[in-house]
């Protein structure tokens, strides 16, 4: 379905960002891969489906890092048809404790990165009639946490710019959507889950039921692969007028 199609997907050297560079491979896009980690298993998991693959270490925080991606993308693979904003980096503490580094850090990450990506693609994709711009949000732009100031900023920062740059490009064939994930299990969030186990004194298993019954009302994660399918969805003729949606995958977790 997207043979001819490359995608550049940031943050995807694991997690949801490579469960969705799978995904959009399996369904034969080239894919150019971005983050840090272990970029050799990333780029042998997406070269699994025969896909070109491409990528490049920028530093998504910084602008200048952000434009070298983008002309890495144009000379290496020809431009960007998909883009996937996906990186993200979270920090937990009350807002009258927060570092100011690390509030700095969160929205550049998670908000400022996105926002250079589309003004540098959208051109080309006008250009060539055709685009798929996905950003990848969270439940929380949609909704709050104590001590996630900076990582709520952001995300509903980056739904509103999601449903402008939709309006912007309403009558193109360029459609700009966000998906907004509950709790995924991730390498991050397995993390928490072991630190829960251990302080709580209970089991692996036990201790992901309790994140989950905090918020989550089906009590199961959301898999990257499922937000890999509902990217590759987005980007089909099917999809053609779903546009500025914010697109909850969270187990119930808005419906309470």
């Amino acid at each position: 379905m997207l043979t001819g199609k490359t995608a550049l997907v940031t943050g995807s050297t694991s997690g949801i960002g490579l469960g969705i560079a799978r995904s959009l491979a399996l369904h034969g896009a080239n894919v150019i891969l971005n983050g840090f980690g272990d970029v050799a298993s990333a780029k042998a998991q997406v070269a699994e489906f025969e896909a070109q693959v491409g990528y490049h270490p920028a530093d998504v925080s910084k602008p200048d890092e952000i434009a070298a991606l983008i002309k890495y993308c144009e000379m290496e693979m020809g431009g960007v048809d998909i883009l996937v904003n996906n990186a993200g980096i979270q920090h937990v503490a009350p807002i009258d404790e927060f570092p100011v580094e690390r509030w700095d850090a969160v929205i550049a990450i998670n908000l400022n990165s996105a926002f250079h990506t589309t003004r540098l693609l959208l051109p080309a994709m006008k250009a060539r009639r055709w685009g798929r711009i996905i950003n990848i949000a969270s439940v929380h732009g949609l909704v709050a946490s104590a001590n996630k100031s900076a990582y709520v900023t952001a995300k509903h920062g980056l739904i509103g710019m999601t449903k402008a740059v939709a309006l912007e490009t309403a009558t193109s064939a360029i459609t700009v959507n966000a998906i907004c994930p509950g709790w995924v299990l991730t390498p991050l969030v397995q993390r928490q889950v072991d630190a829960r186990a251990q302080q709580d004194q209970v089991s692996n298993e036990e201790a992901k039921r309790r994140l989950l019954a905090e918020k989550q009302p089906s009590l199961q994660f959301t898999t990257p692969e499922q937000l890999g399918e509902l990217t590759v969805f987005l980007c089909s003729p099917a999809a053609d007028n779903i546009r500025g949606a914010a697109i909850n995958v969270d187990g119930g977790w808005l419906a309470q």
